[in-house]
């Protein structure tokens, strides 16, 4: 009865248009008044517990970093230099983009922000150049989305905080799906661009090629800082990520001086703007949590699968599908902490790893932010280009059956993602 009414609660109260953090505290609220022994005190008492979690300080200063990134001229330089190394391939710019957005994603930890930082320079480029406008956008839309597989990764953090299991090693086992979706996306634009002739970028020089990476030099130092330091135990990775903060604002105002003093406000309000907006989500989604906890709904639902005799494939099977539907509607964050508690230990009892299980949340997340009618990716490249929405839709979808491709072999192949930090023993 419990169960029910809680669903029943957060999806109708989702259903008539009230935010989805309000939707999820409302819903445990409510649930505990009614169902619950606990006393009302405890739902504060959660949301003060959630501001106290170490882990889930990496995300504010990720996203601060990010910004600084974004302001500070890093996306510009990274893509001059992905443009130096494959501009000369056939729709090397398109290939370039996709590179750069893979650079990106290994300093920001945010699709959103790759997209922004990436679209708003690469797109315009690309058609100039005389690529269509449609392709350069579901390009980059979809290229983005590494923003979030590629370490560091927010969602990787908040799926720690969630099943207290370690960024460190969600973190390095998203580096090979991260660069193999690139790969594959690089790929793909070739043999497209082949087939259509897009053009291609002269043969940059050594000299031209040294001084673009001289130029890229400071950004790509970050990924060495970031992952260099948590994997050598010189600090944690929510110590990494203030380390990132304060080393890309000291780029951006000294190295490059792309940014004045006067604006470097600006830049940490936005950040904290985008912190505050999700951090109020990852509340009421831990307050969600809470009540699932207490109730033993994951217990419960751990063991009616194990009596309908699931396999691991089987469950796999309707992981995925249940996070594509979710994806659809709801944002990263809040689906990682409200599915994430009930499949975690279902995955231990079938003897999936919960590391593995993490990055295919992840790869789902990614497809979820190109999906309407709530795709966050498709509302940024929108946004960036001045195309509608309905366009960037129909320039993103052709791309989506590439990601879903990719979402089945990371799936049923584990060592795609345990490869590496077995390999470390990790």
């Amino acid at each position: 009865m419990t169960i029910l009414f809680l669903f029943m609660a957060l999806f109708a109260l989702m259903f008539i248009g009230v935010p989805v953090a309000v939707s999820l505290g409302l819903a445990g609220s409510v649930t505990i008044m009614l169902f619950s022994p606990d006393s009302v005190r405890s739902l504060a008492i959660k949301l003060f517990e959630t501001s106290e979690h170490y882990t889930l300080l990496a995300i504010p200063f990720f996203l601060l970093a990010g910004s600084f990134m974004t302001t500070g001229g890093v996306a510009r330089r990274l893509i001059d230099f992905a443009n130096a190394s494959v501009g000369h391939i056939r729709g090397g710019l398109a290939i370039g983009a996709v590179m750069a957005c893979m650079l990106f994603a290994a300093l920001s930890g945010s699709s959103p922000a790759t997209v922004a930082a990436v679209g708003s320079i690469a797109i315009a480029g690309m058609v100039r150049s005389g690529y269509p406008q449609p392709f350069a956008a579901g390009i980059v839309t979809n290229a983005g989305t590494l923003g979030i597989l590629i370490p560091p990764s927010v969602v990787m953090v908040v799926y720690a905080a969630a099943t207290e299991t370690s960024v460190g090693k969600l973190f390095m086992a998203g580096v090979v799906p991260g660069v193999l979706l690139g790969l594959v996306l690089m790929v793909a634009i070739y043999v497209i661009a082949v087939k259509k002739n897009l053009p291609a970028l002269p043969k940059a020089t050594p000299r031209q090629w040294f001084a673009a990476a001289r130029k890229a030099a400071w950004g790509l130092l970050l990924m060495v800082i970031i992952l260099g330091g948590i994997y050598s135990g010189m600090f944690t990775p929510t110590e990494a990520a203030a380390v990132a903060a304060v080393y890309s604002a000291f780029i951006a105002l000294f190295v490059y001086k792309d940014m004045t003093f006067k604006e470097a406000p600006k830049v940490v309000l936005e950040a904290a703007k985008l912190s505050i907006m999700l951090m109020f989500i990852i509340a009421n989604a831990m307050l969600f949590a809470h009540v699932l906890t207490t109730e033993q709904i994951p217990q419960q639902i751990t063991a009616m699968v194990l009596e309908a005799g699931l396999q691991p494939w089987m469950f796999l099977l309707a992981v995925n599908i249940l996070l594509l539907i979710a994806g659809a509607f709801m944002e990263p964050s809040a689906i990682i902490l409200i599915l994430a508690p009930i499949l975690f230990p279902i995955a231990i009892e079938l003897g999936v790893d919960p590391i593995h299980l993490g990055i295919i949340m992840v790869v789902n997340m990614e497809i979820g932010l190109i999906t309407p009618p709530v795709g966050l990716n498709l509302f940024v490249t929108s946004a960036v280009t001045g195309m509608s929405l309905a366009e960037v839709i129909r320039a993103a979808m052709p791309w989506l059956m590439l990601l879903l491709g990719f979402l089945v072999l990371v799936t049923y192949v584990p060592s795609i993602s345990m490869g590496l930090p077995n390999l470390l023993g990790m």
